[in-house]
């Protein structure tokens, strides 16, 4: 069984900013691949399980807020037996351009709040990420950026990496991660 958890912070005040492009890629991918899509309550995440190929798989969205994400996701992998090589998180990432990303297995945190507290509960860092570029802004605290909502001409360009993301994630129930890691880390500009 796969897991792939889209990391953001529940509540309507969240919706369509920097730290939620985790739930908005989720959201964007399901729609796309048309699966009638119905949220279930679990141990304080929003689950939808399905079978995509060969696999079972668990998408998730972690409700206990940003920085307690490895709490809801550490119960899911226990409860399902999930091992750390089958979990995959989509989160945002600072040090990226708006409109990149990056896919990766283990590493740190990069000071990312949520990928620590899913480090910790889990009790390692080698699971497979796929990070998403969302720029940085210096002359704004680090808070205020990443809760801040993106403006129409961000959106725009976010919108146009949804199709690579979408293959990504396709691509992810078909090949290893390495040959995963290969083929779409040199696409971004």
């Amino acid at each position: 069984m796969k897991l792939i958890v889209g990391l953001g912070n529940p509540g309507n005040s969240y919706v369509d900013t920097r730290h939620n492009v985790g739930f908005m890629i989720l959201d964007q991918y399901l729609k796309n691949v048309n699966l009638d899509v119905v949220w279930s309550k679990k141990f304080d995440g929003l689950f939808f399980k399905t079978r995509i190929n060969k696999y079972e798989v668990i998408f998730l969205k972690p409700q206990t807020y940003m920085n307690l994400s490895g709490e809801c996701v550490k119960k899911f992998m226990d409860y399902y037996d999930i091992d750390v090589d089958d979990l995959f998180v989509i989160s945002d990432d600072l040090d990226i351009n708006l409109g990149n990303f990056k896919l990766k297995k283990g590493g740190s945190s990069g000071g990312h709040n949520g990928l620590k507290n899913i480090e910790t509960m889990i009790g390692s860092s080698m699971y497979k990420r796929l990070k998403i570029g969302i720029s940085n802004n210096k002359n704004l605290d680090t808070k205020d950026y990443v809760l801040s909502k993106f403006n129409y001409s961000e959106k725009d360009i976010l919108n146009n990496t949804f199709s690579s993301i979408n293959n990504i994630i396709n691509d992810y129930f078909i090949f290893s991660f390495d040959m995963l890691m290969n083929k779409y880390n040199h696409k971004n500009r």
